[in-house]
């Protein structure tokens, strides 16, 4: 791997994971120092993340960006249109066997809840997997790409839940409704399940987001008609 391209990955790992917070300079020398390279392929891989939006050029040099209330419901407006159409496409393209597989991990879950595992590497491990699963069924690389760009900042809020085990468990029940519909080839019935999680995925975090900044709930919960048409 070329030396700018390991100073992107590991920089951008340590930003979707927390490593690197909201605020963060990363500044040329220092980050070369850290990560043994020269400062070459570090102002390459810090380009690349301001073409991302992990980070953004300030007065005191280039910081790592915020994650607002604000992005969070931005992200899964671009999410619910994505991934919905994502689902659609993905029952009719399906290999079912690879979809029943998925069915059964996710409806053994539990063990992969691991308190040990405070990350929840197996959890988000399958999670990848079904994520994969349903890049290769759409068979559209311009959707692929969409979904793995809001992927790559979802990352970053991914702490909100991964503390909350009651929610992974009914996350992974979600999951395998999705799925299920999948294998049936049922497109519209794929879409609504997904829509379902992704209107309670937003709505954890939300109250995950605002429960860290002192706010009320309600000041920020999902609006009315979405909980209609989720319902």
């Amino acid at each position: 791997m070329r030396a700018g391209d390991r100073a992107y990955v590991t920089l951008r790992e340590e930003i979707t994971n927390g490593d690197l917070p909201a605020g963060t300079v990363l500044g040329e020398v220092e980050q070369a120092t850290r990560l043994g390279v020269s400062r070459t392929p570090v102002r390459e891989a810090i380009r690349r993340l301001i073409g991302e939006g992990l980070a953004v050029r300030r007065e005191r040099g280039v910081e790592v960006t915020e994650v607002s209330l604000d992005n969070i419901r931005e992200l899964y407006d671009v999410r619910v249109a994505l991934e919905c159409q994502a689902a659609r496409l993905a029952a009719r393209n399906r290999d079912p066997e690879v979809f029943e597989t998925l069915e059964a991990a996710f409806d053994d879950v539990s063990g992969l809840l691991d308190d040990r595992d405070g990350l929840r590497r197996d959890y988000y491990a399958l999670v990848a997997r079904f994520d994969d699963a349903i890049d290769d069924a759409v068979d559209n690389p311009y959707l692929v790409a969409a979904m793995r760009t809001v992927r790559t900042h979802l990352a970053r809020i991914r702490h909100m839940a991964r503390s909350d085990r009651s929610r992974l468990l009914d996350a992974a029940r979600e999951h395998a409704l999705i799925v299920h519909a999948i294998i049936e080839g049922n497109g519209e019935l794929a879409a609504h399940a997904t829509h379902v999680h992704l209107y309670n995925s937003l709505s954890h975090r939300l109250a995950k987001a605002v429960s860290l900044e002192g706010h009320t709930a309600d000041a920020v919960s999902p609006d009315e008609g979405d909980a209609r048409e989720t319902a």
